[in-house]
């Protein structure tokens, strides 16, 4: 069956986000008096929304997080609301490849573990937001990847058969909500999976780029 409906992923599949983030994170971190960290270090704990990053940049300093995650949280929020959608950049062919999609009569959606507010913000900067008929953020539902209801929720909204679904992310945890909700599990190399190669998630394919993953959906049309 020809794929229908792709949903994406937002931070290390479509856009490099990781600058951003990492100068609101450090930015938080000194008004609490703690060290920077560096790029590649804050690169690790990408992908779990934004209260898992805090969680892990506390345990990075060897602070107990519960204890002050709660008053951190607001802090980041503020410094990442001044951030957000300045630093970040679709990955090279991604903005041509999407507006192929979307000619193409192919249903597209954004499921992120990001904030709602701040996806939407990412796309809409880029001039990118209207080629999504979805954006489901961390935030928008009672549960986020890798549970599977932010991909079934674009499948009911849309009306789009399961088999005619892919979902396509860099880390393992795309490719474990992919199975989870039984669409095709499709993965892009570069990006943020904590440091391991996508290859060990074992997702059902791997494109070198969105670009790429395109032409796949075209050629089977």
């Amino acid at each position: 069956m020809k794929t229908r409906l792709v949903t994406f992923d937002l931070d290390g599949t479509l856009f490099d986000t990781a600058p951003e983030i990492a100068l609101a994170v450090n930015r938080t971190l000194d008004l609490y008096g703690y060290a920077p960290l560096e790029l590649d270090t804050v690169i690790g704990y990408i992908g779990q929304g934004t209260r898992e990053l805090m969680r892990q940049v506390l345990i990075h300093h060897g602070v107990v997080p519960d204890a002050v995650l709660d008053s951190i949280m607001p802090a980041f929020y503020v410094r990442y609301d001044e951030t957000a959608g300045t630093l970040a950049r679709p990955y090279p062919g991604v903005p041509g490849a999407l507006e192929r999609l979307r000619s193409a009569g192919i249903q597209m959606a954004v499921v992120t573990n990001k904030d709602h507010r701040f996806a939407q913000r990412l796309l809409e900067n880029a001039g990118l937001g209207a080629h999504f008929d979805i954006v489901v953020g961390g935030d928008s539902l009672a549960c986020r990847k890798p549970h599977p209801l932010p991909i079934l929720h674009c499948i009911e909204r849309l009306e789009a058969p399961v088999a005619a679904t892919a979902h396509i992310g860099d880390s393992r945890t795309d490719v474990e909500t992919a199975r989870r909700a039984g669409v095709q599990a499709w993965a892009v190399p570069y990006g943020y999976n904590y440091g391991v190669p996508i290859a060990d998630a074992a997702p059902d394919r791997i494109f070198p780029s969105i670009a790429a993953m395109a032409e796949h959906v075209f050629a089977a049309c």
